[in-house]
């Protein structure tokens, strides 16, 4: 027997009817909703009117699980015009049968402004928490889990309602990655698409973020993963230094960028030695020269490794190792500054204050020459000392500057690798002890051409978001096992 399957489209104006006619033409599809946030809204040829809250909220998945009364729930969350593959949604039915998934998502085309391009997404992990994790605009899940989930949420989101379904489905059935390309949506002039109906709150309004935390924290809870505010005491007193703090520097090739960072370390104001290590890792552009002009400085610590393996994390781990690194460690790329003299004096008086073993402080973003760019200040308030390490696993980063207390760091050691390799040491940090925070602005991060980060293609985009998953995947098992 064939399965049958409910559609549920967001309704703006006329522009759904090619979708909704693209969706007729499957024989599997049994009905098609169109949800509307428009008491007004116009009724469509053989579909029926969903009046929502809005598209996202958990009264509107409580809606569609009420609603729905075949085999599967085939969710569209965008406006734009979508073509189903060639029997793509026979593909879908047939694989959430043999594989059981709660939720089956896959790789698509998109079409702007005629031109086609692919887009493939990751595989979800037990550490996907992200509440910005990338299933394309269809979601297709089995209508019994869906109702089931549905039925779990105990919240009452405005905009955490999918993203708290999606994680209760998590907990039920799995969630499945097709790697096949299996629809197309064709982008629509942004005036036409009427998103400004569904922007219930901007993404980032502080509202949405904490409903975000609240549903994730929960999952957390509901799987053995949450972590209470119970922290590890640190006594600061392990080894002997000789400085008070230094300053790590991984570098390669930014010679345009290197002296403005050295300047602004050697200009820090403090009541405590400190100095400044430069790990080299093999640059050819002039850098090497530009740091030797500051050699007469008895503070700056050149070191050009001879392994030709280390990515950012190895430049780290070396420089933590060196016998002259202070008893905090504190962060600055090259390509930035500090935003002024006082910097290194307010991170390490976070330390002693907050009793923490790593602190994370507030940026602003610039450009290469100094002006603030948007959102400009970047302070990372979501984090709490309450949950912060909790909330930590749903989050992309912790902000900067970073720096740890040395005997802690040299024991966790930094991942080998050139992305994520921050993040995961906050993860293995925060899991026994207390971050700090400092929200003054001490630090100027400066987007530019040649950023490791710039303009990154849908490729590395997902390899780096795959790997951030990884690392939240490894923390929430070790998490799970600890004793609580």
């Amino acid at each position: 027997m064939r399965p049958t399957i409910n559609c549920f489209v967001p309704y703006a104006d006329a522009s759904v009817i090619q979708t909704v006619e693209a969706l007729k033409s499957c024989p599997e599809v049994n009905k098609i909703y169109l949800m509307t946030t428009d008491a007004a809204a116009a009724p469509v040829d053989n579909c029926e009117l969903l009046h929502v809250d809005s598209l996202k909220s958990t009264r509107t998945m409580k809606q569609i699980g009420e609603c729905a009364d075949c085999d599967y729930i085939y969710l569209y969350t965008s406006y734009d015009r979508l073509i189903p593959g060639y029997l793509s949604i026979n593909r879908l039915s047939n694989l959430a049968a043999d594989s059981k998934a709660g939720l089956l998502y896959a790789d698509h085309y998109t079409v702007v402004e005629g031109t086609r391009s692919n887009h493939p997404v990751i595989d979800y992990q037990f550490g996907s928490l992200r509440d910005d994790f990338d299933f394309g605009p269809v979601m297709f899940f089995n209508a019994a889990v869906f109702k089931e989930a549905a039925g779990k949420l105990s919240g009452d989101y405005e905009a955490a309602g999918l993203y708290d379904l999606r994680l209760a489905v998590s907990r039920i059935a799995p969630i499945v990655h097709v790697n096949e390309y299996l629809y197309t949506t064709i982008a629509l002039p942004k005036n036409e698409t009427g998103e400004a109906i569904f922007s219930y709150v901007d993404p980032k309004n502080r509202g949405v973020q904490i409903e975000m935390e609240q549903a994730c924290t929960a999952h957390l809870k509901a799987i053995g993963g949450y972590l209470p505010p119970k922290f590890d005491t640190i006594e600061f007193d392990k080894g002997n230094f000789e400085y008070e703090a230094s300053v790590i520097i991984p570098v390669r090739n930014r010679v345009r960028t290197i002296r403005d960072a050295i300047r602004s370390v050697l200009s820090q104001k403090t009541d405590f030695p400190f100095n400044l290590i430069i790990i080299d890792n093999g640059s050819t552009d002039g850098t090497s020269e530009a740091i030797d002009e500051f050699a007469a400085d008895p503070r700056v610590i050149h070191i050009i490794p001879e392994r030709d393996d280390l990515g950012i994390g190895g430049c780290w781990n070396t420089g933590v190792m060196h016998p002259k690194c202070g008893k905090f460690a504190v962060q600055l790329d090259s390509d930035d500054i500090y935003a002024d003299e006082n910097t290194l004096a307010k991170m390490v008086k976070a330390f002693y204050d907050q009793n923490c073993g790593m602190v994370v402080g507030t940026y602003m973003l610039t450009d290469i020459n100094l002006n603030m760019l948007p959102p400009g200040v970047i302070d990372h308030k979501e984090w709490t000392p309450e949950n912060g390490r909790n909330n930590a696993l749903r989050i992309n980063g912790l902000g900067a500057p970073r720096a740890f207390y040395t005997p802690m760091l040299r024991q966790i050691q930094v991942p080998n690798t050139s992305y994520g390799e921050d993040y995961a040491l906050g993860l293995a940090f925060s899991r026994h002890n207390q971050i700090g925070r400092v929200y003054d602005v001490v630090y100027l991060c400066r987007r530019w051409e040649d950023n490791s980060d710039h303009a990154l293609d849908i490729v590395k985009t997902n390899n780096n978001n795959l790997y951030k998953d990884r690392i939240r995947t490894w923390e929430l098992q070790a998490r799970c096992s600890m004793e609580k």
